[in-house]
C-alpha cells in the first residue's frame, strides 16, 4: 500500500518528514479491523510526530521502524480480525483514536483512558491513516454519519470528542451553565461552542480576529472577546515583578468583560492554551467553578497565585481524549445533524506532509482533510442533510 511514513533517521521539519513509501499491508489480529482509509483529518500532533518533539513517538512503538501517522479517519473495513462480530467487510466507519489493552482491568470498570496501556492511534502508535489502508481495534470503530461525505467524516473525530468528554463528562455541562472556551474558532473549540448551544449553557469565546468572532456567533456563542484587545495578560514567564502587576491588572480587566458578557462569572473555563491563559482562566472561573483543561499549545510548565484557587474552592479538571462510549454517544449527535463538523480546506492524498507543514507554520484557517481512497469531494454521501460548516476561519 501507499503511505506517507515518518522514519527517525529524516525527524525535522514536516515537509521533509513525511515520505511517501510502499509499505506492506499490516494484517488484524485478535479483535483487529483493518480499514481501507477513504479520507484522514489532520491534526497538530502528527506535526509534534515528524519534530519528534517533546519526545521520539518511536519510544511509544520501539518495535516498528516506520511511522505511519493519522488519528482521524472514515473509510470500508477490508477485513476483520479473530474475535470480530460485531463489525464485517463493506461497514462504513469513522475511528476514534483511543486504543488500549482488552486484558487490563481499567478497561472494564474504571476507564479505559486509566490503563496503563492506553495510546493515542496514529501518534502514540503506527498503523495511521495516512495509508491506503490503517489497522485500528473493533472497539475503535463507529458508524459514518450517511448524511456525511467522506472528508467531512474524517474531520472531526480527535477534537469533537475531545471536547465532548471535557464539557460533558468531566464537567456535567448543563443549561444555564456560563462558560468562557479560549481559542473557541479552532478545532476544539467550535465543538465546546456548538456544545455549548445545544445544552443551553451560554458560552462566550475568545478568538484572535472579529472574522473568527462571527464564526462562533454563527455557531451559537453568546459573542466574543478579540484577544488582540487584551494581549498584556497573557503570561510569558519570568514576569519581573512590576511586570507581573501590569499583567494581572489586565487579567482583572479581560475577567470584568468576561463577566459582563455573560452576566457572571463563568461556571467553567475550557482550556487548552496553558502557559498564557492559565493564571486568567483560575482568576476568571467563580469560587467552586470548574477549570478544565486538556492540552497547553502555549507551554505546560503553569504559572499561576494558586491563592485564588484554595480561598474560592476552585477546581481544575485534567481530560484527555474520550473513550469508546463518549465517542459513540458524541457521534450519535452528529448523526442527528445537532453538532455538524466544521472544515476549512480538503486537500489530495499527495498534499499530507503539506498540509502538516501548515499546521507547523501557522498557515492553516482550520480543519484540513486528506484525500485518501476517495477520489474527489463529496463522495460516500448516502443521505440527506446537512454535512460540514466550510470555515473560512477557524483554528
Amino acid at each position: 500500500m501507499a503511505a506517507w511514513v515518518i522514519r527517525e533517521e529524516r525527524l525535522g521539519e514536516p515537509v521533509d518528514a513525511f515520505q511517501l513509501e510502499e509499505i506492506e499491508v499490516p494484517e488484524p489480529g485478535a479483535f483487529e479491523v483493518i480499514v481501507r482509509v477513504m479520507a484522514a483529518g489532520v491534526n497538530f500532533n502528527n506535526v509534534w510526530a515528524a519534530l519528534g518533539e517533546p519526545v521520539s513517538v518511536f519510544r511509544y512503538h520501539p518495535n516498528e521502524d516506520h511511522h505511519i501517522g493519522g488519528s482521524d479517519a472514515s473509510g470500508i473495513v477490508w477485513k476483520v480480525g479473530d474475535g470480530v462480530t460485531r463489525w464485517k467487510p463493506g461497514d462504513e466507519v469513522v475511528v476514534h483514536c483511543n486504543q488500549a489493552s482488552y486484558e487490563d482491568p481499567e478497561v472494564h470498570g474504571l476507564d479505559p483512558l486509566a490503563a496503563p496501556s492506553q495510546q493515542i492511534w496514529g501518534y502514540e502508535t503506527s498503523w495511521g491513516s495516512f495509508a491506503q489502508f490503517c489497522k485500528v481495534q473493533a472497539q475503535q470503530l463507529l458508524p459514518k454519519p450517511e448524511h456525511l461525505a467522506w472528508e467531512e467524516a474524517a474531520s472531526y473525530g480527535l477534537t469533537y470528542f475531545t471536547a465532548y468528554r471535557m464539557l460533558i463528562d468531566r464537567c456535567r455541562l448543563q443549561a444555564g451553565h456560563k462558560v468562557l472556551i479560549w481559542g473557541a474558532a479552532g478545532g476544539l473549540g467550535v465543538f465546546a461552542t456548538q456544545l455549548c448551544a445545544l445544552t443551553g449553557a451560554d458560552a462566550v469565546g475568545v478568538v484572535s480576529s472579529d472574522e473568527k468572532g462571527g464564526l462562533i456567533e454563527q455557531l451559537g456563542a453568546t459573542g466574543y472577546i478579540n484577544r488582540a484587545e487584551f494581549a498584556g495578560m497573557m503570561r510569558q514567564g519570568g514576569e519581573t515583578a512590576d511586570e507581573e502587576r501590569t499583567r494581572f491588572k489586565e487579567s482583572r480587566r479581560f475577567c470584568k468583560a468576561v463577566e459582563q458578557m455573560l452576566g457572571g462569572a463563568p461556571d467553567i473555563v475550557f482550556e487548552h492554551v496553558g502557559k498564557a491563559t492559565f493564571p486568567t482562566s483560575v482568576l476568571c472561573v467563580k469560587p467552586f467553578g470548574k477549570v478544565v483543561i486538556c492540552g497547553a499549545t502555549s507551554g505546560y510548565q503553569l504559572d499561576f497565585d494558586v491563592r485564588y484557587l484554595w480561598m474560592r474552592q476552585k477546581e481544575i479538571l485534567g481530560s484527555h481524549f474520550a473513550n469508546a462510549w463518549e465517542a459513540n454517544k458524541a457521534n450519535e449527535l452528529i448523526e442527528e445533524s445537532k453538532i455538524r463538523p466544521v472544515l476549512w480546506q480538503t486537500m489530495g492524498f499527495e498534499g499530507v506532509a503539506e498540509a502538516h507543514q501548515l499546521l507547523r507554520d501557522n498557515k492553516h484557517l482550520g480543519k484540513i482533510a486528506i484525500l485518501v481512497g476517495a477520489s474527489e469531494e463529496g463522495q460516500g454521501k448516502t443521505a440527506d442533510g446537512p454535512g460540514a460548516i466550510r470555515a473560512e476561519v477557524g483554528a
